[in-house]
């Protein structure tokens, strides 16, 4: 008998994975998708495809953990939400209060793909989700197959981190605000 429990044990299963060109109506959505990041240096509709080729198929289930803050074992990959949302929690001691949303368009776990660190959120999926993942010997294909899609990618992706640190810093801004408010 097994001590763990199902949550844990949903940890320590790697999600089964397709490649996503496998699934033409997932391999269209995540181009379109690509597509529609803003950024100073933009994927075109064939910088998009290029990558698709290099994406895999994952789904979860409602209430499935994608990601646990602190793993580093699970730290190689991002995903590219296509369906579906995913709640985020940094794991800071503040209760099962998410401190985002996430739905399709969004990436998770960009960061841990680039340097390798442990995940910094813990998401969990609050539907059904359907995403497309990016592993760190993928990114490396790719790198060496098609440099100048890579470099544009890594630019939209780190302008698409700068903006959740932003935001991050705006929500942080706005508890203290609160905080000092509160005080007697």
């Amino acid at each position: 008998m097994s001590s763990t429990s199902p949550q844990s044990s949903l940890l320590n299963t790697v999600p089964r994975t397709r490649a996503i060109a496998e699934n033409p109506r997932l391999a269209a959505r995540a181009a379109e998708l690509l597509q529609g990041f803003r950024a100073f240096t933009r994927l075109d509709a064939n910088d998009a495809r290029t990558v698709v080729a290099y994406l895999r198929e994952v789904s979860y289930s409602r209430g499935e953990l994608l990601f646990r803050a602190g793993d580093s074992h699970a730290s190689a990959h991002l995903l590219l939400l296509l369906e579906g949302e995913v709640a985020v929690d940094t794991g800071a001691g503040l209760g099962d209060v998410p401190i985002a949303v996430m739905g399709a368009g969004s990436v998770l776990g960009e960061m841990a793909l680039l340097d390798g660190a442990p995940r910094s959120a813990t998401c969990t999926a609050m539907s059904d989700v359907q995403a497309a993942g990016l592993a760190r010997r993928g990114l490396e294909r790719l790198i060496d197959e098609h440099p100048r899609v890579a470099a544009k990618l890594l630019v939209v992706l780190a302008q698409h981190m700068a903006e959740r640190l932003r935001a991050l810093d705006d929500q942080l801004r706005l508890y203290g605000q609160l905080h000092a408010a509160a005080r007697p």
